[in-house]
């Protein structure tokens, strides 16, 4: 098969780079834009890179790979090396950091057999090299099959994931099959199946996980990857998932998609941090996070896209009819939204903290710092901070406004209270934020001040003085019921006394004249 042939059958986007030359002047010269691969080149047994033009198919690049020292893996996505044939300097830049992970691993492999080998022997020529089909999908043919996916050489993989996509039945059949290897207990068959699949794993192909990830596949691949056979006894990931794992439902999802896109998220998340844990490359990893990220963004998409799901969530917030536990699980529902909004574009991240804002977030973060559940408090604050994190202007015009001053009281109030070992460093973050002069307007810079001194410096004042030995006794009676929670006032702790003086230390260097 020649070159031509092969990159039209490959042309994906994580082999999508765009090639550079260096010219004399020492600048980097676009050659254009193209498709990737490692193959034998023409009447020869030497791997070469080559890069095919992805609107007309001519070669932009044909460069064999030297066992020479002089290739560069520049950041995630940049191949570059000093041609010797050309007396020129050559870059490959990647679409998709997982490609250019994969070719420069096949970089290497190239490089380690030229240094132990002579070209002449079968290193890179595996069973597949003449692969037209896969076999059929049976019992008596499991050992051919596991042969086929495990001695795959690196020109043959990518022949080998065409041929997997290609075929619409294989890995129904091959799941098929791994439930009667179960059902009758054939230990040596589970044991092919799961090499087969640790195989078809490791090739990372993005759309071979679009695959084995649906909803059909999934659970069974998860159930074939239980027969390691370098363990003892088989693994019940499968248990796990189905009579450990509880999705709840804090407010019915309509949407299928959504819904699907949940339930794959948390079991690729599962995958990746249990089953394939201990054959997992830094390629596999990013890849595996790439599908995640995906769905995250689409579930936050869907979901902020319907408005009267928006309007039912924050209705059930606010009903009185709404119990204290349904309530504090959809607070954890909000939390877990607002954190998954991080897979969105910038733009459309800002956007819906704007509607959420509107929605009346906020007042329901102060319900929630009025809570006696601690780790519920503490979720309210990670709320905020995440809207700091996105635009802190949104809270600081909450706080400017009357209804704003309850909330603006129980983050002080947060800061000197003891959360025991879940410290509150959250409370000092968001008051040094609300507090910094830099990064407010007039109107708000003025306004905040001035509901921060005269209502709240005083008390943080006052918990500094009671700690003192030789004025405890005078200030205990000052601040006497002050501050809930805080008991004996000489006992109050060090994290608490340490963030107090943190603050005003803040205060200090952002508002001298108003310390004063």
């Amino acid at each position: 098969m020649g070159a031509l042939e092969r990159s039209q059958t490959n042309s994906n986007s994580m082999q999508r780079v765009k090639v550079y030359r260096l010219n004399d002047d020492g600048k980097w010269d676009d050659q254009g834009t193209g498709h990737v691969t490692v193959d034998y080149m023409e009447r020869s047994e030497e791997l070469g890179l080559f890069v095919i033009d992805e609107e007309d198919n001519e070669t932009l690049l044909l460069h064999r790979i030297s066992s020479d020292d002089i290739y560069r893996k520049q950041e995630d996505t940049i191949i570059s090396w000093r041609d010797p044939e050309y007396s020129t300097e050559l870059a490959l830049s990647f679409q998709e950091a997982t490609g250019c992970s994969f070719i420069w691993d096949s970089i290497c492999s190239v490089q380690r057999n030229l240094h132990f080998s002579n070209l002449s022997n079968e290193a890179f020529h595996s069973v597949n090299s003449e692969l037209r089909e896969l076999p059929a999908v049976e019992l008596s043919t499991l050992p051919l099959i596991l042969k086929t996916v495990v001695e795959s050489g690196i020109a043959d993989q990518m022949r080998l994931t065409e041929l997997l996509l290609n075929d619409q039945d294989f890995f129904r059949k091959l799941t098929n099959l791994f439930r009667v290897c179960e059902d009758l207990e054939n230990i040596d068959g589970l044991h092919m199946i799961f090499k087969i699949f640790r195989g078809i794993v490791l090739l990372n192909s993005p759309q071979i996980f679009e695959k084995i990830f649906s909803d059909e596949l999934i659970m069974d691949i998860i159930g074939s990857l239980e027969y390691d056979p370098e363990v003892p006894h088989p693994q019940k990931f499968r248990n796990f998932l189905k009579e450990h794992v509880v999705f709840k439902e804090a407010i019915p999802i309509k949407n299928p998609l959504v819904l699907s896109k949940i339930h794959q998220t948390y079991r690729v998340g599962y995958l990746k941090d249990v089953v394939l844990a201990r054959m997992m490359d830094d390629s596999m990893v990013a890849s595996l996070n790439s599908i995640i990220h995906a769905n995250n963004a689409t579930v936050v998409t869907s979901l902020k896209d319907d408005s009267t799901f928006i309007q039912e969530l924050f209705a059930r917030l606010r009903s009185p009819s709404t119990s204290d536990d349904s309530k504090k699980d959809l607070v954890y529902f909000l939390h877990e939204f607002c954190c998954l909004s991080k897979s969105l574009q910038m733009v459309h991240q800002l956007r819906l903290f704007r509607d959420l804002m509107n929605e009346g977030i906020f007042d329901i973060i102060t319900d929630v710092l009025q809570s006696q559940d601690k780790k519920f408090v503490l979720t309210g604050t990670d709320i905020l901070i995440l809207f700091l994190n996105q635009d802190p202007n949104l809270l600081r015009t909450h706080v400017v406004r009357q209804e704003g001053f309850p909330l603006f009281g129980l983050l002080v109030k947060g800061m000197v209270t003891d959360f025991g070992d879940n410290m509150h460093c959250q409370f000092l973050e968001i008051l040094r934020n609300l507090l910094d002069t830099y990064a407010l307007s007039g109107v708000q810079r003025d306004t905040v001040i001035e509901i921060f001194y005269e209502k709240h410096l005083g008390q943080l004042i006052d918990i500094i003085t009671a700690s003192c030995p030789t004025e405890s006794f005078k200030s205990a009676k000052k601040i006497e019921g002050a501050v809930e929670g805080l008991g004996d006032k000489n006992g109050v702790k060090p994290e608490i006394l340490s963030n107090i003086c943190e603050l005003l230390c803040f205060c200090v260097l952002q508002h001298p004249y108003r310390i004063k």
